[in-house]
């Protein structure tokens, strides 16, 4: 009897998370999906046959869980990300600590093949403790195990992100769009483009080792985004630039109400732009075709529109 590769995914209930365990399970591996709460990723399950798909309880934080999830695993996905810290020091604890620690127990255990999901911006160096955090992390990913493939995508979109439907719902019931930063330039990439980034990463013997920037087929400016999102969701929401000094004070009440809808990290990281490098190897090295904003976004958006529509999902 064949006995199926294992595959361990950190995060595999999030976002971007699901794409990637889906692609595993239609390889033919065995997928251990490395989550905080085991009951919240059972939604995972159907995406594989029976016994295919096991959610494990292994947060970062607990060395002997994480060894435990990645024993005879040739494969490993860290996923593991936040926007905002619920207490200090939130950052480097999930983002360098815990990268750190799933990249010496997948050396330790004799894992073949480890990708490291990043982000733009990820400096040691950067102002925003978000994106230092990203850079710390990357380090050590890189100390423990220098054959992992770092993966840097742009903002992520897809039916459950959190930047287009969030604008998205405040339009729905707002009459002004607030405008922080609107010429920082993104490169939006699809949420199944990285996950077949992250595939092609596992499995090209030239990606290890390398860094890649993903970005989707266009760059917009964060104004044209949010013109975009009001244009699909038929609202007519003024838009109003807000001074950066006014976005700051915003952030000292909001960053302290539930939900952290606004930070003054996510200030920091706003201000600048989050597009790919011209020097660095992206999608294409790694044989994917990045999907436009225009194919997917207004299917999940129309909802928002007056009276509501119907979801169209596309295909993952």
């Amino acid at each position: 009897m064949t006995t199926r590769s294992v595959a361990t995914v950190f995060g595999g209930s999030g976002f971007i998370g699901r794409y990637v365990v889906k692609r595993l399970a239609a390889a033919g591996h065995v997928v251990r999906v490395a989550v905080r709460d085991p009951e919240a990723a059972l939604f995972l399950k159907p995406m594989g046959g029976v016994g295919q798909i096991v959610p494990l309880h292994a947060p970062l934080g607990d060395p002997a869980s994480v060894a435990r999830a990645v024993a005879g695993a040739g494969l490993v996905v860290n996923l593991v990300g936040i926007l905002a810290e619920r207490r200090a020091g939130d950052f480097r604890r999930v983002h360098a600590e815990g990268a750190g620690l799933v990249a010496r127990a997948a050396a330790e255990a004799g894992t073949s093949r480890l990708v490291h999901v990043s982000a733009i911006g990820a400096d040691p160096a950067a102002a925003s403790l978000y994106a230092r955090s990203k850079g710390e992390g990357e380090a050590l990913v890189r100390a423990a195990f220098p054959r992992a493939a770092i993966l840097r995508p742009s903002i992520v979109f897809g039916p459950e992100d959190g930047f287009f439907n969030r604008f998205a719902a405040l339009a729905q019931i707002s009459p002004i769009m607030p405008v922080i930063c609107g010429a920082a330039r993104f490169q939006p990439v699809y949420a199944g483009d990285v996950a077949d980034a992250v595939m092609a990463a596992l499995t090209r013997p030239e990606a290890a080792g390398q860094t890649y920037e993903l970005g989707g087929p266009r760059v917009w400016a964060f104004r044209e985004l949010l013109a975009y999102i009001l244009a699909q969701t038929h609202r007519g929401a003024r838009m109003i630039d807000v001074p950066l000094w006014v976005a700051r004070l915003q952030a000292r009440v909001l960053e302290h109400v539930p939900g952290k809808p606004l930070t003054r990290d996510q200030l920091l990281m706003l201000a600048r732009d989050n597009v790919a490098a011209a020097d660095m190897p992206g999608l294409a090295a790694l044989g994917v075709v990045p999907t436009p904003v225009e194919m997917v976004v207004p299917g999940y958006v129309r909802r928002y529109r007056p009276g509501g529509g119907p979801r169209e999902v596309y295909a993952a």
